[in-house]
């Protein structure tokens, strides 16, 4: 059965926030993201970000009046653990240097998980951004 959708391919990733400027910070420093020219929306604020070679990002100010939690940590229902995001929604990226990254990470006390793929070709590396949103890093992009 063919897909209903021709050629397509990942445009963005959104996250939004109730604190774009911490959430942009933070993965202008964790993962190299550029800051490009956002549009005036006027309602709410917006930054997007690029991570050159891979795809954009923007980030949204978060509606004080929707129902939907921020993420795990604003839930009822979730758990802030890094180790129930291999199961659950998280965004992946893939580094080159996965040992030092890790490191980086623990450096900067994030909470992290660790596993390997079962043949063991591909680490990764689970743990949360400021927002509670999952993020994965792998050690080589998995088929």
């Amino acid at each position: 059965m063919a897909a209903m959708a021709e050629a397509a391919r990942l445009n963005h990733i959104s996250r939004e926030s109730s604190d774009i400027r911490r959430l942009a910070n933070f993965y202008k420093e964790i993962f190299g993201f550029e800051e490009i020219e956002s549009p005036d929306f006027g309602e709410f604020k917006v930054i997007w970000l690029n991570l050159p070679g891979a795809f954009p990002m923007h980030l949204i100010e978060r509606n004080p009046l929707t129902k939907l939690p921020e993420g795990p940590y604003s839930s009822t229902a979730a758990v802030a653990d890094p180790s129930n995001l291999p199961r659950g929604h998280h965004v992946c990226f893939t580094v080159s240097n996965f040992d030092s990254f890790v490191q980086s990470l623990k450096d900067k006390g994030i909470e992290t998980f660790q596993r390997s793929l079962p043949n063991g070709k591909v680490r990764q590396v689970f743990f949360f951004d400021p927002d509670g949103n999952g993020l994965e890093v792998a050690s080589r992009e998995a088929p």
